[in-house]
This record gives C-alpha cells, structure tokens and sequence, in this order.
C-alpha cells in the first residue's frame, strides 16, 4: 500500500528518524494556518509547498514551489490544490491534488550547494535479505544515475539473523563521504531509518533527498513510502492510511468484491484462478501476439456471480479486444465454472461486446467444453494452452 510523504515522514519520526517538518493542508486556508504554526517553531517565513499525490516526479509538473511569506503561501497552495499534476510517473490526465504538505525550507540562506544524498530500503531480490541503497547523488533520478554513473550508487545487504549492525552504517556514512558531527548523525540516521522499515513491516523506504544542513545535521526531506498489504493486520493505524482517491477505481472495486485485479495496459483481458497461471497466462496472451490487459485471479470459487463479476471490471478497459478465461479445475470442477461463464454471459447481454475464449482443464474438463460449444453464445472454447493460444491470434488478426 502506498501512502503521502506526509504519512511516510510521520511514520519515520516515530521512530527517532530527523524530517522536514510540516503540516498538511486541503485548502488555502489551513496552509496559511500551518504556515503560521511552522514559523513560531522555526523562526522562518519561508515555507516549501509540496503537492501529495501517490507519484514521483512531483517538482517537475510544478506540485512542489517554495513560497517565501503568507501571500505566497496562500496564492501556491491555492493553486496546486485541484489541479491535474501530470508527472514521469502519471498518465497524460495526470492526478488531482486533493492537499499539500507546508514544510518548513530546511535549505539555509547562504547554502548555494548543499549535501544531498540518495537512500533507499528495500529487498535485494538477488540475495533474499533487506539492502540499503545509496548514493552522493541525491535529488536526481536514481535511474538516471543508475545508468550515466553506476559507480556511485553502493548498497549494503542486512543478514537477517542480526539485522543492521554498526559498523554497517558507519560504512555507509563513509562512503558518502562525511565526517565529524555529520558522521554521526547519518550513522544514527542509517539506524533508525532500517528500524522503522523493519517495525513498520514495509516492502520499500525511498528518502530522496536525505540532506546534510551547513550546521551537520542529517534529516529526510522527501519520504517515499510502501507499506506490506499482507501484514496490515498488524498495523490498523497505518491501515487507515490508505487513500482510495490515489488508487485505480477498478482496482479497488475488485478488493471490494474479493478478487485480486491488477489494470495493466494490453488489449486481451485475463481471468484465472491462481497466481502462478495468471502469469502463465500473461505469457501465453504475449506468445500469441496480444498485451494482458490486467491480472485477474478469481481465486478458488467461480460461480456464476463471481465470474460475471470479473467481466464486468475486465470490460471497464475499453482496450480490451478480447477476454481469454484459463482455469484449472482442482478445487472447483470445470463444468461448474463452465455453467458459471453461460450464465453470466447470459446476464450481461449485449454488455459483452468481444470474444471470450475459454480454457478449462481438471475436474471435468470434457463436460465443460461441451458446456461451452452448445451454448450458442461467442464463447470458443480450448483444451490445450497452445489451442487457446492460436484462439487468442485468430480473434486478434
């Protein structure tokens, strides 16, 4: 699950991690207010207003200007609040801000070129253990520098059995090239950020800039954060984090319903029942010369309503050419499921405007197919992934 940097950087206070401070605001008004509170604690008039949207990117589309009294304050926050920031990392649309994070311009007056650092948390998939990733090269695109300067970019892998240990994150401060009082504050820095991601149960911390201040001090002033879904349960507090206004509407409808969607941009819609067939399944639309137009799994049961749920969000993609439907029947038996796909092709009538190819194997398979073929409805039916497959080219071409 996602969440706003405001939400990330309330999270990495908690556990002793040093942020940019600041207050969130879904008006003008409240980010005049907030502005006011954040000058009595900081003694500054200057403020930086930070569009919260779930993307990156966010200065380049202009959700992020630094406002230097109230009349600023009031006449940017104005401005960024309801409009369509398109950023690197959003449609063409773009996504409303529905509110701005007023922070406090940790910059100081006279800092002309100040330390930035990149820092991020995540697994190392390679090697199966949590890396901290970093570079001297903060306030950049990590890709960029991945590519134009790999050499700059170090990453320090954590054995789980004893976790992030000092001499570790000393490394880390001495590799981004600090020393004295600054030393030590990114060496309690590294500590505290790898305790927050391993408490907080989340799959990614992105802290791009980590800032050196011209008096050493070390403090996070963006903060990208993904919490675990499965482990949730654990954290009803940051579960309330969520916000569906930053999500795919179909995506969150199908969660609604039970069933685990995923909109991605080809044009043959996909329902299976199971993870590792799903991805068979993607492979197969690709082999056949089409793009998936999502991953569906429609879990164990699929009934009538279940399967007529799964048209309903496969068809909201009005790319979708075509719906290919590849179950194996384990649990659930095929003619059942078979019966399911009749009857609610049958319900949703002319809603169903494409060809739906249907691959059913497992408990019976064979009264499934001939479900299918006398039905009477333009369903073709398929035994074998590559007969389904060469279904899949001959609706397309």
């Amino acid at each position: 699950m996602n969440i706003h940097e405001y939400q990330g950087k309330e999270i990495l206070s908690s556990f002793g991690v040093r942020i940019q401070r600041g207050t969130v605001a879904r008006n003008a008004r409240e980010a005049v207010d907030a502005a006011k509170e954040l000058t009595e604690q900081t003694g500054t008039g200057w403020h930086v207003i930070k569009a919260q949207v779930h993307a990156g990117g966010r200065g380049k589309g202009g959700g992020v200007k630094l406002a230097k009294n109230l009349k600023e304050v009031e006449e940017i926050a104005g401005e960024i609040i309801g409009m369509n920031l398109v950023t690197p990392q959003t449609s063409a649309e773009g996504k409303k801000v529905h509110q701005v994070l007023v922070a406090e311009d940790v910059y100081y007056p006279g800092d002309s070129e100040p330390d930035e650092f990149y820092m991020s948390v995540l697994l190392n998939r390679s090697t199966g253990r949590n890396m901290i990733m970093y570079s001297t090269e903060g306030g950049m695109d990590i890709e960029t520098v991945a590519e134009e300067t790999p050499h700059l970019i170090f990453t320090e892998d954590i054995d789980p059995a004893t976790g992030l240990l000092g001499f570790q994150a000393r490394r880390i401060a001495f590799n981004l090239g600090l020393s004295g009082q600054a030393f030590k504050e990114m060496v309690k820095f590294v500590l505290s950020l790898y305790k927050a991601f391993e408490k907080s149960d989340s799959s990614l911390f992105e802290i791009n800039p980590v800032l050196k201040t011209s008096d050493d001090k070390i403090l996070a002033v963006d903060a990208k954060v993904t919490l675990d879904d499965n482990a949730l349960f654990r954290h009803k507090d940051y579960a309330e984090m969520r916000d569906i206004r930053e999500e795919n509407p179909t995506e969150v409808e199908a969660k609604e319903v039970g069933l685990n969607y995923v909109d991605l941009d080809g044009n043959v819609g996909c329902m299976v029942n199971g993870a590792g067939l799903a991805m068979a399944t993607m492979d197969l639309i690709k082999m056949a010369g089409g793009e998936p137009a999502n991953f569906l799994d429609v879990g164990g049961t699929a009934d009538a309503k279940r399967v007529e749920e799964a048209f309903r969000l496969i068809l909201k993609d009005d790319k979708v050419e075509a719906i290919l439907v590849n179950i194996f029947g384990g649990i659930v038996r095929c003619d059942r499921v078979a019966q399911g796909i009749v009857d609610a092709y049958k319900n949703m009538g002319d809603a169903i405007n494409v060809p739906i190819i249907v691959r059913l194997q497992g408990t019976n398979a064979e009264k499934a197919k001939e479900l299918i073929d006398n039905s009477g409805l333009k369903v073709f039916s398929a035994v074998e992934f590559k007969e389904a497959a060469d279904k899949v080219q001959e609706v397309l071409s």
